[in-house]
């Protein structure tokens, strides 16, 4: 299994990887990079504003054309070119620097069009909020099928993600599939929380995670005993953390280890492993809420879960890619030889034998998505079949 890569740098075919991974359309996703394909020999920095113009050109033209299948009334077909739309502006943005203009543009075109996708597509999905530090965070909350209290899994992001890839990688479907609901969340520094109301990324997850696990406890259709949490990439980081201090998870996972993340900024700044976006220590930067290096530093030394891992009581589940070229293997070891109080453990390495072995997946998702929604279903009283 190996990343489709059609450009000479890792960064710009990870951004193809996720909008093949998402539901892009290859011949679209062509027509977008062919143009471009030369400014990637310049690096991942350089040329990204050429990046955003022929994603965002193609977006616009979809949500043209689905305008087009409004105006008969075919809302079906309108919010299928709606949800590619929105996909294209996410990875578009995605891809540019803090305060790159036609950035904040480009990311209110794709909050409307993954919107109005949904509510044309009928898709089981609902924007909700909660108060948080004087502003607010939002998630997209994907209930289970029937009647009933039902268990649910809270799914956080990574460094770079959004609460729309979330739903997006498929995994909210795969567990309502299986009788779970799930919560997607912007948490801090991350989505809406910090473009649209400025909250950096905190190392203590527990403190927005203990907030939605308040307001999934006031829904009828929660089942509070049964709560689980997971997290893509950096999540890898946040869901344990959340677990350790929060009592009220019933089990845990990570979709892609991240043990010791304040040590991976240390090696990227020798340059080892790859970058996850373009304009890398402007971007987490701006994530922590940091003036410089040195405040950056300070603000993520938190993040690592040495001496937290032990800290976990419930099953918990460790998946990882074994050629992940973000975060070493060595990560994943570290992760799940701390689990030594968790009432279960395991963990699961993602070979060549079946694919995943990218990080979280991204030449194929399918495996860590299946494999990451049976665990839970098992764990927390859902059906696998």
């Amino acid at each position: 299994m190996a990343l489709f890569e059609y450009f000479p740098n890792y960064v710009w075919n990870l951004s193809v990887a996720i909008a093949l991974e998402s539901g892009g359309r290859i011949g679209e996703i062509v027509d977008m990079c062919a143009p471009i394909k030369a400014a990637a020999a310049s690096g991942e920095d350089t040329g990204t504003p050429e990046f955003m113009r022929e994603w965002v050109r193609m977006a616009d033209k979809l949500a043209a054309l689905a305008a087009e299948d409004e105006a008969k009334s075919r809302r079906f077909s309108a919010g299928e070119k709606l949800k590619r739309a929105a996909l294209y502006y996410q990875v578009a943005e995605r891809m540019q620097g803090h305060g790159h203009p036609g950035r904040a543009e480009t990311y209110g075109k794709a909050l409307d069009a993954f919107a109005r996708a949904m509510d044309y597509c009928r898709e089981p999905v609902r924007r909700v909020t909660i108060p948080y530090q004087g502003q607010e965070l939002s998630a997209l909350y994907v209930p289970a099928p029937g009647d009933g209290p039902a268990p649910v899994v809270v799914y956080c992001n990574g460094l770079d993600s959004t609460k729309e890839l979330l739903w997006y990688s498929l995994l909210p479907q795969a567990l309502a599939k299986r009788g779970i609901a799930s919560l997607s969340v912007d948490q801090p520094g991350t989505g809406e929380a910090i473009r649209l109301h400025g909250l950096p990324a905190t190392h203590e997850a527990e403190r927005w995670a203990s907030a939605w696990v308040d307001w999934l406890e006031a829904q009828p259709e929660t089942d509070s005993a049964r709560i689980g949490m997971t997290g893509i990439s950096l999540g890898g980081y946040f869901a344990p953390r959340a677990v350790a201090f929060e009592p009220r998870f019933a089990a845990g996972a990570v979709w892609g280890a991240n043990h010791n993340w304040a040590e991976v900024q240390q090696k990227r700044l020798k340059r080892e492993g790859e970058n996850p976006v373009p304009h890398y220590w402007s971007h987490v930067h701006w994530v922590f809420g940091a003036t410089g290096m040195d405040d950056f530093l300070e603000k993520s030394k938190g993040m690592t879960l040495d001496g937290v891992m032990e800290r976990i009581r419930v099953p918990f589940l460790v998946t990882h890619g074994a050629r992940d070229r973000q975060i070493a293997l060595g990560y994943a070891h570290q992760a799940y030889d701390g689990l030594v109080n968790a009432r279960s453990r395991e963990l699961k390495i993602f070979t060549e034998r079946e694919g995943g072995v990218e990080h979280v997946g991204a030449d194929n998702m399918s495996f860590g998505r299946d494999y990451i929604a049976d665990w839970f279903a098992e764990q927390l009283g859902g059906h696998t079949a």
